[in-house]
């Protein structure tokens, strides 16, 4: 279990087919000493398993493999060395909670629609999946490639979000231009709202 609030900006350094997946290697910040294989960390808003970890100068690098399911229904397959990526690790007991609850499993790819400064932050605009639209509300949270992010408003199956520069600058968020794909992770909240909505519709 995440919070959607990104510790470190991680880095792609390699990618090597595994059959119809991927293996991919990236280069984090983190310290990893206390991750032994089998570990848990986000990537863009992908639980991914951590399979082997070394030291890499100051920092540390991680393998993951991603499969074909993952490829197809995340940002993933886009991937290419050099690329920045948010990464968290899992919330553990203690920690700070200072996000919304984020599983790590994306339900779907958008798309950033405009970037627009504002004073002293940015204004995004986002498309969301038209099967996601309905889960998306103002005021709301919503992970977009794993970050945490308020929902400022909506319009059909867009929404906007107020980025502060220190986001900007911690984050993959700087980078994002129109017509990019980003993955997106619903609140399991509304998911849940939505469902008894409908079950009360149903009278089931």
């Amino acid at each position: 279990m995440f919070t959607g609030i990104v510790t470190d900006l991680g880095e792609v350094l390699d990618l090597e087919p595994q059959g119809e997946g991927l293996r991919v290697r990236l280069r984090t910040s983190l310290d990893l000493g206390d991750a032994p294989s089998g570990a848990s960390i986000a990537c863009a808003g992908v639980c991914l398993t951590i399979t082997a970890r070394r030291r890499d100068g100051a920092g540390w690098s991680f393998d993951a493999d991603v499969s074909k399911e993952t490829l197809d229904k995340t940002t993933l397959g886009l991937w290419r060395p050099g690329r920045r990526v948010n990464l968290e690790r899992p919330l553990r007991l203690g920690d700070e909670f200072g996000g919304h609850v984020v599983s790590g499993h994306v339900d779907g790819v958008g798309e950033v629609v405009s970037v627009a400064p504002q004073r002293d932050s940015s204004r995004l605009r986002f498309r969301a999946p038209k099967g996601l639209a309905r889960f998306i509300a103002e005021k709301g949270s919503v992970a977009v490639d794993g970050a945490s992010l308020t929902v400022n408003a909506v319009e059909g199956a867009e929404f906007e979000v107020n980025l502060i520069p220190h986001t900007l600058a911690v984050t993959s968020f700087g980078e994002l231009t129109p017509g990019l794909p980003v993955n997106l992770e619903i609140d399991l909240l509304a998911r849940y709202v939505a469902r008894l909505k409908d079950a009360a519709v149903e009278g089931v």
